[in-house]
């Protein structure tokens, strides 16, 4: 996830079509990684009943929070980088896959 704040210069060039460009891609692979394994963690674990219930719904706003803030701090903290709304999307996107992969694996 740390290559989400390096300088945008070391990921390659992006087509006029923002949400089908290789800068998309890896936000939604990456983001769609993340909350695979964060729903994974959650319900393995047994010592929080209501964070294994509700893995899911926990993961999803964390993930996608997560993604926002790293735009945010693109934006506004880091210089030679911009906050993008297609990151956003893109990330969110990726959080979604990630409980449809959960659910696809898992069966559930």
């Amino acid at each position: 996830m740390i290559t989400t704040l390096l300088p945008n210069t070391s990921a390659p060039a992006t087509s006029a079509w923002e949400l089908l460009s290789f800068d998309s891609f890896a936000h939604a692979f990456l983001f769609c990684v993340l909350t695979f394994l964060m729903i994974v963690g959650m319900k393995k674990q047994y010592t929080f009943v209501k964070t294994r219930h509700y893995a899911i719904r926990y993961s999803l706003f964390i993930c996608t929070f997560y993604g926002i803030g790293i735009e945010l701090l693109q934006e506004f903290v880091l210089d030679g980088r911009e906050g993008d709304i297609f990151d956003v999307l893109s990330n969110t996107i990726g959080c979604l896959s990630g409980i449809l992969l959960f659910k696809w694996v898992y069966k559930q």
